[in-house]
């Protein structure tokens, strides 16, 4: 169905972006084009028709986000919110005036309330308020799910809206600033050892869960559900496991070849206490289960910062 279609992925140039157009161009899809900075300003409504006018989508697949780790979220709340709220409304309603084919919108798990069941289903996501630190974001994604089932009831707008969980993989966000803690905690281990530290300071307790999703199965998953799934209800896509911070932090340490003692900063936060997805609606309707365990994926991701980390700004 893809392969004769022109598709316009936002946020294009990024880390899911360029896996999510390498899926695609394996695919046999060759009419693709890219909405990302600096050609476009998705917070800016006349960069937004200019898009549209120019790159003549049938379908969209918005990716393109600010977004970033615990200390990102706390730094710049009011950023988070706006710009992603501002991207979303505006690209789904320019969408729908020009009568796109489907928008495939994608949201984060950082919508959910903090104390949600786990594992988490798709039901429970208006159960609640967000965990404090990422609630703007979530927030602000989240109105892209209102937005897409309002369009469908009264326009009959074919709009999907995603969950995704956090994501890791090559080509990840390694700056400091506002990275997650997978590259957080990668680069950190190999700062420690060029220094000969026999320390590595790592946020919060350890005690929280996350579950960390393969970015090459992410966009596997997207894909999918831009061919197959047109329904309003909003679809987790994820790993389906969950593991300590401190877990991971030792993985991470152990993998990268990190040897000294790790310090946990209890003054930072945690975070939502757990994270883990059900996934049993995305394998039930497009097919969708992860194939890279932990490990495999942690291995590939070390390696690519390792061959990549001094060229990385």
């Amino acid at each position: 169905m893809l392969k004769q279609k022109r598709i316009t992925v936002t946020g294009g140039k990024g880390f899911l972006g360029s896996h999510l157009l390498r899926k695609l161009k394996n695919e046999g899809c060759h009419q693709f084009e890219i909405a990302d900075q600096p050609e476009y300003d998705l917070t800016d409504i006349a960069d937004i028709r200019r898009m549209y006018e120019e790159t003549k989508p049938q379908i969209v697949i918005h990716l393109a986000a600010k977004v970033g780790g615990i200390g990102f979220n706390q730094e710049k709340p009011a950023e988070l919110f706006y710009d992603n709220l501002i991207m979303g409304t505006q690209l789904l309603h320019e969408a729908y005036l020009r009568n796109i084919e489907k928008f495939v919108a994608l949201g984060t798990i950082c919508a959910y309330p903090k104390f949600t069941p786990v594992p988490f289903k798709e039901e429970d996501i208006w159960n609640g308020y967000p965990e404090e630190t990422n609630a703007p974001y979530g927030l602000a994604k989240k109105m892209m799910l209102v937005q897409s089932q309002a369009y469908r009831e009264q326009y009959g707008f074919n709009s999907i809206f995603l969950l995704p969980v956090n994501l890791y993989g090559p080509g990840d966000n390694f700056d400091p600033r506002s990275s997650h803690v997978i590259p957080a905690l990668i680069k950190k281990c190999f700062d420690a050892i060029d220094r000969h530290s026999d320390i590595l300071d790592v946020w919060g307790t350890g005690t929280a869960t996350r579950e960390f999703f393969y970015v090459e199965d992410a966009a596997e998953a997207i894909y999918r559900a831009t061919v197959s799934y047109d329904k309003s209800e909003p679809v987790n896509i994820g790993a389906g496991f969950e593991i300590s911070i401190k877990e991971l932090t030792e993985m991470i340490a152990g993998l990268s070849g990190f040897r000294g003692e790790i310090i946990w900063d209890k003054s930072k936060p945690d975070g939502q206490p757990r994270r883990m997805l059900d996934t049993a609606k995305a394998a039930k309707e497009f097919g969708f289960i992860a194939k890279t365990d932990l490990t495999t994926g942690l291995i590939k991701t070390i390696q690519w910062y390792k061959e990549n980390r001094h060229v990385i700004k």
